[in-house]
């Protein structure tokens, strides 16, 4: 006996809000990324390095071919270090 097509809209309504959820946040997670494909298996030194351009030029992806670093980058210690007990 056949199913009435009526029976499968709900099943396509669900099918296409997960499809738009997952493109929808797809497409955040690349533009939050600096519109670059997500980076895998990082280690110290890229965290590290991320870090670094972050601080130089405001985004986690972005990076700067300035030969010399802006002003004020010279106190932007990336070290925290604790308070001293007086």
């Amino acid at each position: 006996m056949p199913v009435p097509f009526e029976a499968l809209i709900p099943y396509g309504i669900i099918l296409a809000m997960f499809g738009a959820t997952g493109a929808g946040l797809s497409k955040l997670r690349h533009w939050q990324n600096g519109h670059k494909r997500p980076r895998r298996s990082l280690d110290q030194w890229d965290r590290q390095m991320m870090d670094r351009d972050r601080r130089l030029t405001g985004l986690l992806r972005g990076q700067s071919d300035e030969p010399l670093a802006p002003i004020g980058f010279e106190f932007n210690n990336p070290w925290r270090v604790e308070k001293r007990m007086s």
